[in-house]
């Protein structure tokens, strides 16, 4: 008869999915999960006088935002428009991304380019 007083890991499970009593623990206070990293889009998109995405180059996975950053440009220009200020070009500088975007008869394009850090 097999002695069953020791309980081992169950071959049957995988490791990863075999939790020990102080695995709890462990996730939340000692060895924390780490955050898959983000790659900053680089591309072009080009956006009308309506807010419409017309065309994009940039992925995927970051045309939920394009639309967001198009209404803002837009409301830029227009508002500089109210100003009596035409304003033909809008650069934007961030740490990890530059945005540049050109006024184009009421609508505009939009370059995003990731930064590097020797790259300004």
């Amino acid at each position: 008869m097999p002695d069953t007083s020791w309980v081992g890991p169950d071959l049957r499970v995988p490791v990863h999915e075999q939790l020990s009593p102080m695995s709890f623990i462990t996730s939340l206070f000692i060895k924390p999960k780490k955050t898959a990293l983000v790659q900053i889009p680089s591309g072009s998109f080009t956006i009308d006088r309506k807010g419409q995405v017309i065309a994009s180059t940039l992925p995927q996975s970051f045309q939920t935002h394009l639309k967001a950053i198009g209404e803002l440009v837009l409301a830029s220009f227009r508002s500089s428009a109210q100003c009596d200020l035409q304003l033909a070009e809008l650069t934007v500088v961030y740490s990890a991304l530059k945005l540049v975007a050109r006024e184009q008869r009421g609508g505009a394009i939009v370059f995003l380019t990731a930064q590097t850090t020797g790259a300004r």
